[in-house]
Formats: structure tokens, C-alpha cells, sequence
């Protein structure tokens, strides 16, 4: 996500210097070349407009610190357009949003709802608790964090489906308390269906506030809006680089970054389908990402020419031709192990697989945030109502990070409990570790517990005198 002003930037950019149907993406054969883009793809969203916006985040987390409500009002009034007195969304709207929603509309949530649940109530961890071989217990305890606040964005779309897969799995995981902040538009209103999607999960706690300002506000808490233990959801640079900035006082899900799609395909994909599933990307963002590698060099040549054709009078063109223009790339690979060794490097948020064979390959990856396996299974099922989450990891951080899940609002808690065999029979190694690292009160701590100084000190309590009254 970025700011409206640099959108009008790259909008113009790509104005200025009109894409013709054969460049409208970049396309690369070369594997060394096609490394380099992807790097740069990666870095998309890292430059320095990030300096600046973080200069302003600073000091509206301090205004929200150390003014509370007033800095509330005050920011939103002057960043969006209206004063939020009062910062809570009644109930009473909530419910009318939901009854005032068209009966298709309302089944779609209520089906998403279903298949979401229950997909999460499977991620639920089982406590452990085992023995040891000297009887001592050993264990691992889940339990949820107290209060937990949603961030839900607005902006170019409202997105009630970040309502449903963000409140779900909190609610799965046992979330005492659930609250929920999102922009108003200028009129001060909320989008209708997220506030219809916040009633259907059975959220009463809604805030009208948007931004770091929101941030701020569920991560120090105010007069109005409580403090939480962890934030969830996406956000503009803004609202990333609060959450980045608060993480330690508060936990959080991740830092998401634009959004984007790697679809590797073979001689079997349809043109028109891999064509669609990118544009499906690429109009989220500007900044977001839409890659092809295919073994297919007539797909490849084709691809340009029905992005065109897609195109034509598409309701969101020029965000679309901005995304494609700067962050869109087609690869003809020689095989498929090349396709995945690309992949693998770029570790796409979303991976479609639009080949033969699929499963097959499926096994081979292993930097994915989430996979879509075959021809009947577009990105978008992911998005609304699959069942896993749709909240993943962005611009390479599927490395080492995963999807938004029932444990990002649980914690777990290390049970140890020793006999006296089993002190016994481990003291002299601990004695021994902690003198290593010149601790001496831990080993003594264990000392003064063994058999053979207990009984020195029960021998010498025995020579007390004793004094009587």
C-alpha cells in the first residue's frame, strides 16, 4: 500500500511513456537477468519516501501517547476529512449494515464465515506434557492473549473479507476481548459491508479511526479506545510502519507489504486465465507484483496481448497498467526446476500452479506464503472464502514467516516441574554449566537443594540451641 501522492506519481509516470501490447511486462529469458529482476521486485516497497513517513508516524504515536482522544480527533480530522465525536461505531449500525445488505451479498459472508472457521478450529495446538527418564514433568501450555485489536483498511476498497480472516481466528483461539478500527470515509461513515461483516463474527467494539493514529491508539490506549495485547491486519506504509514501530508494547500479526502473485505455467495454461489471475494482482496496488515463469515461450508471447484485451474498459486500468508496468515480469524458463528455483528466490506470497501435473510439484517448493494447485483454483478462492488465511507473508518474507493463523493470538507458556531424583540426578551438570559461565548463585541454587547439604544443614539446626519462653 502507498500514499495517494506517490500513486499519482507513478500514474503519470506511466502516462508519460504509453506501454505498447508486446512491453507491457518485462520479459526475460536469461536465468542471471531474471535473479536481478526479481531482487528488484522484492525491494519494491523499500525507498526513501519511508524515511519521511516515518518522521510524520513518530510523532503522531507520541500525539496519541501523550493526548490520547484529543490527538484522535484532531488527526482525523485533518487527514481524513471529518471529526470522529464519537470514535464508536454503535451496535445498533452495525446490525442495520448487516440487515441492510442484499440477501446474495449476505449468504457469500455467511459461506466465507463457515469455511473459514472451520478450517481454523483444525490449526487449534494441543498442550504437551511429558515425563522425562528421572520423572520429572515437562510441558508447553497454550492460552490467548486477553484483548486483541483488528485493524481493517479503506482506502481505494473496503475489504470485509480482512474483517472475516482476522477476527475468526482470534475468536478460534479464545480472544476474551475483540475490538476493531477502520477509516471512515469523509462523511464519516464506515463502509457498509465491512460494518455488516464486523456484526455477522459478533464484533461490538468499533472504532472510526484509520492510519498510524489507529495504531497508536490500540497499542497505548486511550480514554476511549483500550489497550490491547496484540494488533492484526493490514495497512498502507503508514499503518505498517506504526505497527513496526509499537511491536514490543504490543505484539502484532506482520508487516505486510504490497501484494503479489507468481504463477508458474506450462503449455498447458490458458492464456486467458493466467491473464486474468495476474490482473486480479495487479489492480490491488500500484506497488504490488505480478510475475509469470513459464516454460512456454508462445504463452509468454501471448500474455501481453491479452492483458490488453482484459484491459479494455477494466474499472481499475490504471492502477493495473502502473503495477504491471513497474512490477510485472514474464520469464521463459527451459524447465520446470528452473521455475522453482526462481520461485523459491522470490517466495512469493501467492504461488499458482497452472501445469500438469501440479501436486507433483508442490513438494518441490518450499518458499510460499500460499499455494494454488491446478487450473480450477484462481487466487482469489484464497482471498474470500477457501478457508486458509489470506493474510501472508509479502516481498520475500515467506522465507521465514507464515500465514495469519489461530496461533498468532495464542502464546505458549514452558511448564518444568523437578523431582528430588531428578535434581539429583542433573544438579552436578548444571553446577558444572553455570560455573562455565561463572554463574556463581546458579549453581549454588542447586547445590543447597542436594541431598548431602540438606543434611548438613539439618545436622546444624540439630546443634541450635534452643531457646525456650
Amino acid at each position: 500500500m502507498i500514499s495517494d501522492f506517490k500513486f499519482q506519481i507513478l500514474a503519470q509516470s506511466s502516462q508519460a511513456e504509453p506501454k505498447t501490447s508486446a512491453s507491457l511486462m518485462r520479459c526475460v529469458r536469461d536465468l542471471h537477468q531474471a535473479r536481478r529482476e526479481l531482487e528488484r521486485l522484492t525491494q519494491r516497497s523499500t525507498d526513501n519516501s519511508q524515511k519521511q513517513a516515518m518522521a510524520t508516524v513518530e510523532e503522531i504515536l507520541e500525539a496519541v501517547r501523550t493526548k490520547g482522544d484529543q490527538a484522535l480527533f484532531d488527526y482525523t480530522e485533518r487527514l481524513d476529512g471529518f471529526r470522529p465525536e464519537p470514535l464508536t461505531v454503535a451496535p445498533e449500525q452495525l446490525k442495520d449494515a448487516w440487515h441492510q445488505t442484499p440477501k446474495q451479498l449476505q449468504s457469500a459472508l455467511e459461506l466465507a464465515h463457515r469455511r473459514i472457521q472451520n478450517f481454523h478450529q483444525q490449526q487449534k495446538p494441543n498442550d504437551l506434557m511429558m515425563e522425562g527418564v528421572h520423572g520429572e514433568r515437562l510441558g508447553r501450555r497454550w492460552r490467548p492473549v486477553q484483548k486483541a485489536g483488528i485493524y481493517v483498511p479503506g482506502g481505494r476498497a473496503a475489504y470485509p473479507s480482512t474483517v472475516l480472516m482476522n477476527a475468526i481466528p482470534a475468536q478460534v483461539a479464545g480472544v476474551e476481548r475483540l475490538i476493531m478500527s477502520s477509516p471512515a470515509g469523509a462523511n464519516g461513515q464506515l463502509n457498509r459491508t465491512v460494518m455488516a461483516a464486523a456484526h455477522l463474527v459478533g464484533i461490538r467494539e468499533v472504532f472510526r479511526l484509520g492510519g498510524a493514529q489507529a495504531i497508536a491508539a490500540m497499542a497505548f490506549g486511550t480514554e476511549t479506545v483500550p489497550k490491547v495485547d496484540l494488533i492484526s491486519g493490514p495497512g498502507n506504509l503508514y499503518v505498517t510502519l506504526a505497527k513496526k514501530a509499537v511491536y514490543g508494547r504490543v505484539g502484532i500479526d506482520s508487516l505486510a507489504g504490497p501484494s503479489e502473485v507468481l504463477v508458474i505455467a506450462d503449455q498447458s495454461a490458458r492464456v486467458d486465465q493466467v491473464a486474468a489471475d495476474l490482473l486480479a494482482q495487479a489492480e490491488h496496488d500500484p506497488l504490488a507484483s505480478a510475475v509469470l515463469l513459464t516454460t512456454d515461450a508462445r504463452l509468454a508471447e501471448a500474455l501481453p496481448y491479452e492483458l490488453e484485451a482484459q484491459l479494455d474498459e477494466h474499472p481499475r486500468e490504471e492502477i493495473c497498467r502502473a503495477s504491471l508496468g513497474n512490477w510485472g515480469l514474464i520469464v521463459i524458463c527451459e524447465n520446470l526446476e528452473s521455475c522453482v528455483q526462481l520461485s523459491d528466490q522470490f517466495a512469493p506470497e501467492h504461488l499458482e500452479l497452472l501445469i500438469e501435473n501440479p501436486r507433483k510439484l508442490v513438494n518441490q517448493i518450499r518458499n510460499a506464503g500460499a499455494i494454488f494447485i491446478g487450473p480450477w483454483t484462481p487466487e482469489a478462492v484464497g482471498d474470500y472464502l477457501a478457508g486458509p488465511n489470506h493474510t501472508l507473508p509479502t516481498c520475500g518474507s515467506a522465507r521465514f514467516s507464515s500465514a495469519l493463523s489461530v496461533e498468532t493470538f495464542l502464546h505458549h507458556t514452558s511448564l518444568i516441574e523437578f523431582s528430588q531424583s531428578a535434581l539429583e540426578a542433573t544438579g552436578s551438570a548444571v553446577r558444572e554449566l553455570a560455573t562455565s559461565e561463572g554463574l556463581h548463585s546458579h549453581a549454588e541454587s542447586v547445590r543447597i537443594r542436594s541431598s548431602k547439604t540438606s543434611s548438613t544443614h539439618d545436622a546444624a539446626d540439630d546443634a541450635l540451641p534452643q531457646h525456650h519462653h
